[in-house]
């Protein structure tokens, strides 16, 4: 309880802020969702019923065995291409979720996917691109979702871009998580990822909710040279 006075003294320090510097908002929306993550030399854990309280979806993001931190959704939207694509063409293109901290880092995501980072002290995943819809977008619990995909990602420091990355994801044994201090059956896959050029290999991990695919866990690489990246989510954007 105290951590989440805490944060709620943040979201008003930022309000005060935002009036005070005529910086003009639109709450009703999602997309102006305001950043209350904190950060420490500890874990960071909420309570079910402060996570439950506040307007925001939120995750718990660890990055390598770096603390547990507690992250809000800041922005959600569909990326664009210099302002060329037409409604019927956003419609198609994934939505991206952006996971703001206090310290400006951030996290983006498309249906549980880490695609992008800002502002990590380790280095930065710059791009994902593929000409083929992830599996986790199309449902890895249905039968007939491809269990192999391919992506190419950019990412620093260095100049390290187009590099082809070869996945395989395969179904393991059923696991219970727990999620807000209580246990959720779901259902646990692995996605074996090759890259061919660096001679390198590595595992991510995904717990998905059995019937809509919904990645509620994961433990993903953000590419070769970085870390791993655990996300857990607390509550879900809708």
């Amino acid at each position: 309880m105290r951590l989440f006075h805490r944060a709620f003294h943040l979201f008003l320090l930022f309000l005060i802020t935002a009036v005070i510097s005529g910086c003009s908002q639109k709450f009703s929306d999602v997309n102006d969702t305001l950043n209350i993550a904190l950060f420490g030399d500890t874990d960071t854990r909420l309570d079910r019923d402060d996570i439950r309280n506040l307007p925001y979806a939120s995750i718990y993001a660890r990055i390598g065995d770096g603390p547990q931190a507690f992250m809000v959704l800041a922005l959600a939207e569909t990326p664009t291409k210099l302002g060329t694509q037409t409604q019927s063409q956003l419609q198609g293109q994934p939505l991206q979720l952006k996971w703001l901290s206090s310290d400006k880092g951030m996290l983006v995501t498309e249906y549980g996917r880490l695609v992008k980072t800002l502002n990590l002290p380790q280095g930065n995943l710059l791009s994902t691109l593929s000409q083929h819809p992830d599996p986790l977008r199309l449902g890895l619990q249905l039968p007939n979702t491809p269990k192999h995909w391919q992506r190419t990602i950019d990412w620093q420091p260095g100049y390290h871009l187009g590099y082809q990355l070869k996945s395989t994801f395969s179904r393991r044994q059923d696991a219970v998580i727990m999620l807000n201090d209580r246990p959720v059956e779901v259902l646990y896959f692995t996605e074996d990822v090759t890259v061919n050029s660096l001679d390198i290999e590595y595992q991510n991990e995904f717990w998905i909710h059995p019937e809509t695919g919904k990645v509620l866990k994961s433990k993903q690489k953000l590419a070769p040279s970085l870390p791993y990246i655990e996300i857990t989510l607390l509550k879900p954007y809708s």
